[in-house]
């Protein structure tokens, strides 16, 4: 069975924002789909993050899938990274996704040694990163150029989206769902 692991942004719940749509979506698909509550959401800490979520995958293979929004994106990058040798998942999703602290200290844990590109292609090599024109947090440039350019992601850039999350309000993310079934299918 398809699996589908969706990381929620930073002081999210997973029934906020449009997570809720997507896992339903996607279930009447015929996936399996987990939206964890990932630990101290307000205060994230890389550690605990990537093992909530390596827990919750157990054995990773190339029918599970993920889409990390915000700080769930690095979330997906630093589960990826800790892998084993020859294990492989089928794609990641990245959206309002970034491969840098962006100058917030609660993010700090997340980039205390660089990202290994060559590493995390290794277990997965079909991304995506979708990103907003009007992100107040998150340029296109780290939502979309640099996963494009070290991971080879596909860019998708949305109209007026914000951080996809409560100004505006998103609570529907068709972006999202296309680019699992896109991953899914390849």
């Amino acid at each position: 069975m398809k699996r589908v692991f969706v990381i929620h942004c930073w002081e999210a719940k997973p029934d906020s924002r449009w997570y809720p749509w997507l896992k339903e979506e996607l279930g009447k698909r015929g996936f399996k789909v987990y939206v964890p509550a990932m630990p101290n959401t307000m205060h994230p800490r890389q550690g605990a993050w990537v093992r909530k979520l390596a827990d919750l995958v157990g054995k990773p293979d190339k029918d599970c899938y993920f889409v990390g929004h915000s700080v769930g994106a690095i979330t997906i990058l630093r589960y990826l990274e800790s892998l084993r040798a020859g294990q492989k998942v089928g794609g990641a999703v990245f959206v309002a996704g970034f491969a840098s602290n962006l100058a917030y200290h609660d993010l700090e844990t997340f980039f205390s040694k660089p990202i290994d590109w060559k590493r995390i292609k290794s277990h997965c090599t079909d991304f995506i990163a979708i990103a907003s024109d009007n992100d107040p947090f998150v340029s296109t440039h780290y939502a979309t150029d640099i996963f494009k350019n070290n991971l080879g992601a596909t860019p998708i850039i949305e109209h007026m989206k914000g951080h996809f999350s409560i100004k505006p309000p998103i609570e529907r993310l068709p972006s999202t769902l296309s680019a699992v079934l896109k991953l899914s299918k390849r």
